[in-house]
C-alpha cells in the first residue's frame, strides 16, 4: 500500500519510521505510529503560534480555585513523596499563571518556571534541575521527540519528570473526544507510548495514577 501523501517520514514521538494514517475527522488528518502508540496530527496542520497563544488565554486556570488545586495534587502528591527536601525544579509550560510551581514552593521547593509564550525566560533553560513538572503540556509539542531530549538534558542525574496529560485509550471515541477538540492538542499518548519514550532516554518510568507519569533519570 503507497504510504498516505500527508503522512511524515518518521513518527514524531519515537522517530520510527512510517507512521499510518489513522482518521480524518472535521478536516484534519491523524496519524498513529504502530511502536509507541501516538496518535498525532499531521504536522503541517499544526496551529500557528498566534493561534496557540490565543488559545491558552482562553483558558481560566484559577489558583484560588479548590478544584484546580486538587487537579494538580494528582501530579504534585506522588511527586513530593518521591523528593528530597529542597530541591530545586522547573515548571516547564507553566502557562500565564504557574499555580503548580507555587504548590512546589509552598512545600520548601525552589522551583522556577518556563514558558515559550508566557514565561519565555532563556536563562531558565540554561542550567539543570532536580525535578521537571509539565501538567497539561506534552499534548501541545510540535516536536516531542526534541522536547524529551531537551528535558533529558535539563534534568540532572536522579532527576524526576512528572508528566499529566490525558491518556488516548479508545480509538472509537477519537473523534468525539473533548481533548482532541483542542485546536493546541496535536499529539496524543497511551500508557505504552509514554513507556517508550523513557525506555529510549533510559528513564524509570512509574504510573502513579491516572493520567500522571513519573520518570526518573538514572544516578550516576
Amino acid at each position: 500500500m503507497d504510504p498516505h501523501p500527508l503522512a511524515p517520514p518518521a513518527c514524531p514521538v519515537c522517530l520510527v519510521p512510517a507512521p499510518r494514517f489513522f482518521l480524518k475527522v472535521e478536516g484534519r488528518d491523524y496519524f498513529r505510529c504502530d511502536a509507541c502508540e501516538a496518535t498525532f496530527l499531521a504536522p503541517h496542520q499544526h496551529p500557528p503560534a498566534v493561534r496557540e497563544r490565543a488559545e491558552y488565554e482562553l483558558h481560566r486556570n484559577d489558583g484560588a480555585d479548590p478544584g484546580y488545586r486538587r487537579f494538580l495534587d494528582r501530579l504534585a502528591q506522588p511527586l513530593l513523596a518521591r523528593l528530597a527536601p529542597a530541591c530545586e525544579g522547573l515548571d516547564y509550560g507553566c502557562g500565564p499563571g504557574p499555580l503548580l510551581a507555587g504548590m512546589l514552593r509552598e512545600a520548601g521547593h525552589d522551583v522556577a518556571a518556563y514558558d515559550p509564550f508566557f514565561a519565555p525566560v532563556a536563562t531558565m533553560l540554561q542550567r539543570d534541575y532536580d525535578f521537571i513538572t509539565c501538567t497539561e503540556v506534552v499534548e501541545h509539542f510540535h516536536r516531542p521527540a526534541e522536547e524529551f531530549t531537551r528535558l533529558d538534558t535539563l534534568l540532572r542525574p536522579g532527576g524526576w519528570l512528572g508528566i499529566m496529560t490525558c491518556f488516548q485509550t479508545d480509538d472509537a471515541r477519537f473523534a468525539r473526544w473533548h481533548y482532541r477538540r483542542d485546536p493546541t492538542h496535536v499529539v496524543f499518548y497511551r500508557e505504552a507510548t509514554l513507556r517508550v519514550v523513557a525506555r529510549r532516554h533510559g528513564w524509570q518510568c512509574e504510573i502513579p495514577g491516572k493520567d500522571v507519569v513519573l520518570m526518573r533519570k538514572p544516578a550516576v
